[in-house]
């Protein structure tokens, strides 16, 4: 398919109104890709009349209606989801096969959200006097200002999409620039599903320039952000000056640990393949491996074995296992941490440079740290890229004491055969998701958020779409 490149403004294909664009670099290559609008005032104002413009239609439509919407921008996804992906590598970097798998969750999210567009419930209140009838009914907040990443631009750009559409808002989303066009394929989709115009809405261009605008317009009643937490600190400080809501799914630092009680080396090859899964450029990556003293050499032994088997390469090869990082800017973080442990006094076990015979593209080899402390950068800062620091824990007590030491609170992870273990570390982790004996948590249809620094409020689930709605109680006396 030929990826859309321009912008989609009530449900129109439009580019700048000065003519400006901005180009999209191919991670693997380095080479220009394509190019993307950069918005201007006027255009931005154009997409803000069209939102508000298309929540007023569209909050009169039917739950049924919005549900067969969002049905059937589900099977067009999907219909679609290898053109797509094959977009979603060129521009972003991602391995084909983790492309796509990203394609068939944001069929999902669609797909999850038809169902809760028909389940939005009010309720009655049986009050103080039978002449009095209290009544809450749910209603769509009104036009969202939506800020995807580059890391799942899909997938998260449908976590704010569906619901919005669900509860009858209208949504302007500001693609990431490393990878416009995979989202501009969704707005292509949304046309194609019958989604009236003004509904949905992309601006492409300079990303600070496009929040404080949108956000500072008036129009604007709800706003989501997928980013790091400067960005979102810098959002909620606009959002503030106009007293609107905010979800924030912000940075994460997930700890990891393996139980002397678990199948020790099934947990290292999991682990492994999980946390290089798209370059660790993952917001609830596994990211810090606490492992029980007794069994830390035969995890790291496994661990190692399976990150050196990771075929580097082309992502548009179906046999690639890791592919570019995103940027250059995270290759030079990523070079950062690792020059910073190791002058601390980690060692590299594997990795830890750019792999041989890559003169171009972003790349840089999957990395196991071992010997690591706290008071190295690579323990602290959330790394967003291929760097596994593995160190150890004596009770349980003790790896809850490790993991919790940190402002995030995304996710965490746990790996034993005991369920007590399983309990209590779920319950004692300071995190807003679990996973226990796996690392793939994501999924439509269960909240996806967290706590700390990590942000507030959760996209997916039931629970995703109440911030798509406000609460509206009615006293009527008879």
């Amino acid at each position: 398919m030929t990826a859309p490149n321009d912008m989609f403004i009530d449900a129109e294909w439009t580019v700048a109104s000065d003519g400006a664009r901005e180009d999209i670099v191919n991670p693997a290559t380095e080479e220009t890709a394509d190019s993307v609008p950069i918005a201007t005032t006027a255009d931005l104002d154009r997409a803000l009349a069209a939102a508000d413009r298309g929540w007023r239609q569209w909050r009169q439509v039917d739950a049924w209606t919005r549900s067969a919407a969002l049905r059937k921008l589900a099977g067009i996804t999907r219909d679609r989801a290898d053109e797509i992906a094959a977009v979603l590598t060129e521009e972003q970097g991602k391995p084909l096969a983790e492309a796509r798998g990203e394609l068939a969750a944001t069929a999902d999210q669609f797909d999850w959200y038809a169902d809760e567009a028909r389940r939005i419930y009010g309720r009655a209140i049986d009050g103080h006097s039978r002449q009095h009838r209290l009544l809450v009914m749910r209603q769509p907040i009104g036009p969202v200002a939506a800020f995807v990443p580059w890391n799942f631009p899909a997938l998260l750009a449908a976590r704010k999409i569906a619901p919005a559409i669900a509860s009858g808002c209208s949504i302007i989303v500001k693609p990431p620039i490393e990878a416009p066009r995979t989202v501009l394929c969704l707005a292509q989709a949304c046309d194609d599903a019958g989604i009236p115009a003004g509904v949905v809405n992309m601006v492409t261009g300079n990303s600070a320039r496009i929040s404080a605008h949108l956000i500072g317009s008036g129009v604007i009643r709800k706003v989501s952000l997928t980013g790091s937490v400067p960005v979102g600190q810098q959002i909620l400080k606009l959002c503030a000056e106009q007293m609107i809501p905010a979800s924030m799914e912000l940075g994460g630092h997930s700890p990891v640990l393996v139980f002397e009680d678990a199948d020790v080396e099934g947990a290292a090859e999991t682990c492994a393949r999980g946390k290089f899964r798209n370059m660790g450029q993952v917001c609830i990556s596994a990211s810090r491996f606490f492992v029980q003293e007794a069994v830390v050499d035969r995890f790291t032994q496994r661990f190692v074995e399976v990150t050196r088997s990771l075929k580097i390469g082309d992502p548009s090869q179906p046999d690639t296992d890791a592919g570019p990082l995103a940027n250059q800017r995270r290759v030079e973080a990523t070079t950062a941490l690792v020059a910073d442990a190791v002058a601390n006094g980690a060692t590299i076990a594997c990795g830890g440079s750019r792999p041989e015979g890559f003169d171009k593209g972003f790349f840089f080899e999957p990395t196991v740290l071992c010997g690591v402390n706290t008071s190295m950068k690579v323990m602290t800062d959330e790394p967003f890229g291929p760097i596994a620091p593995i160190t150890t824990f004596t009770d349980l007590d003790d790896a809850l004491a490790r993991a919790n030491d940190t402002d995030f609170g995304l996710a965490g992870y746990v790996f034993t055969n005991n369920t007590r273990t399983a309990f209590l570390a779920s319950e004692g982790l300071d995190v807003g998701m679990v996973g226990v004996n796996n690392l793939v948590i994501a999924t439509a249809e269960a909240p996806f958020g967290g706590i700390k620094d990590s942000g507030f409020g959760r996209e997916g689930g039931a629970e995703g779409i109440e911030a798509y709605t406000v609460a509206k109680y009615v006293n009527l006396l008879l």
